[in-house]
């Protein structure tokens, strides 16, 4: 796993696109904070950048970094979630401005799966953690699923995983508002 990290990292910093095991699916990922890496994964996707992509953090710590304001309520739901749980922020700060969508939100999960958690910790940054998909099509849910032209359109394709064949699902995703008003988008 130490060699996947070492080498996922490298392809993070120079600004490439990985695919990767995280606490749900298997994503493409990237820097969030790299405006040209982030404009990548779209192109590979083949999806409209008014569609925002979901990012990765290690620990909750980190979310004052990129969300202006977070409600109270973030906390509980984050320690308390028996399930990857995604949630829409608003006032998305310190990311790339096409990571952001057109309200100004942003979506973060904090992460406790061991390869993407580790990662995010080493690289300290957001990471991009989208779907390993063509916008439209199915979610792959695990690493055999995936495309061809999705595995090669990244720089590099983690080994960690790959023979887990178990069927992963996406996260659960709600919408937090500042005053702490929650709207389900996902179950």
């Amino acid at each position: 796993m130490n060699d996947d990290i070492k080498k996922a990292f490298d392809v993070l910093v120079a600004g490439g696109l990985i695919l990767y095991p995280t606490d749900t699916i298997w994503g493409i990922g990237c820097d969030a904070t790299n405006e040209d890496a982030v404009r990548k994964v779209y192109e590979l996707k083949k999806r409209v950048d008014s569609k925002a992509l979901i990012t990765l953090i290690d620990n909750p710590v980190k979310l004052d970094f990129y969300i202006d304001g977070v409600p109270e309520v973030a906390w509980d739901l984050i320690e308390y979630a028996d399930k990857p749980l995604t949630i829409i922020y608003d006032s998305a700060r310190n990311v790339a401005p096409n990571l952001v969508a057109e309200d100004g939100s942003l979506a973060i999960r904090v992460t406790k799966e061991k390869f993407s958690m580790e990662l995010c910790k080493r690289f300290r940054k957001a990471l991009v953690s989208t779907s390993a998909n063509i916008s439209g099509q199915p979610s792959p849910t695990n690493f055999d699923e995936i495309s061809e032209e999705i595995k090669q359109g990244v720089d590099y394709i983690v080994n960690y995983r790959q023979d887990d064949t178990s069927k992963a699902k996406a996260s659960s995703i709600i919408k937090l508002g500042k005053s702490g008003e929650v709207k389900i988008i996902r179950e």
